[in-house]
């Protein structure tokens, strides 16, 4: 009877320790399962949260064009693109920096053609906007003025390529300033300066272009006639 009982007792006892080891099997696999799943959302967060990031700065938006360089002219110009991306431009190119008012685009397109990113905005658009735009402005060989008649908040522009923009926020406009400013590739005249002698600082209004070349000077080259004297009349036909 001792013994019986003795071994009823093992057995409830083994019983116990194999519900215990399922119960933790199944915890365990449960922790691994809870755990693969974070991980696998995480990775997929992340996955997401790249490609949002990849598509949303993406560059393939830019606008690319095909205008040759080294080709001055001291008049305005009727661009195609606006703001223009390459052409006929003003001898003297625009000194880089920042500007509150429109310049002449025949400037801006000069200095475009020397490497420059410049940045344009509607002049409605709101002044902590453009207060970012202008922290973008911290070197050499970029533009930035207001500019009536933009198709989007912002647009920015390089030699023969352009990009609009949704605002001063739109994170295509870093990158395309680190691709596009001073690029070897794309720049005609690359390594020449955007400041410096040959530059001009002048806002459109201040420094408003000919519409047509001016008129050349009279020559000088022909002999005058001596004093005292009178050049001879034309010879009559004689009367038939």
């Amino acid at each position: 009877m001792g013994k019986e009982r003795t071994q009823a007792r093992r057995e409830h006892l083994a019983q116990l320790r194999a519900a215990q080891k399922r119960k933790e099997r199944r915890a365990a696999m449960l922790m691994w399962g809870v755990g693969a799943f974070v991980i696998v959302l995480v990775v997929g967060l992340v996955g997401f949260y790249v490609i949002r990031e990849n598509a949303a700065s993406s560059l393939d938006g830019v606008k690319t064009y095909a205008y040759k360089a080294s080709q001055h002219t001291a008049i305005k110009v009727n661009y195609k693109e606006n703001p223009p991306v390459g052409g006929e431009h003003n001898p003297q190119w625009q000194q880089c920096g920042p500007y509150d008012a429109p310049i002449n685009p025949e400037n801006g397109v000069h200095s475009m053609e020397h490497g420059s990113v410049w940045i344009t905005y509607r002049p409605d658009l709101p002044k902590a906007d453009v207060e970012k735009l202008k922290a973008l402005v911290t070197s050499d060989y970029i533009l930035l003025s207001p500019y009536p008649g933009l198709s989007a908040p912002v647009v920015v522009s390089s030699w023969n390529h352009q990009l609009s923009l949704k605002g001063a926020d739109d994170p295509r406009l870093p990158r395309y300033i680190t691709k596009y400013k001073q690029n070897p590739s794309s720049t005609p005249e690359y390594g020449a300066t955007c400041t410096g002698e040959g530059s001009t600082s002048a806002l459109a209004a201040d420094n408003p272009l000919p519409t047509t070349q001016p008129s050349p000077a009279p020559s000088s080259s022909a002999a005058p006639t001596p004093s005292g004297s009178t050049a001879p009349e034309p010879s009559a036909t004689p009367s038939s």
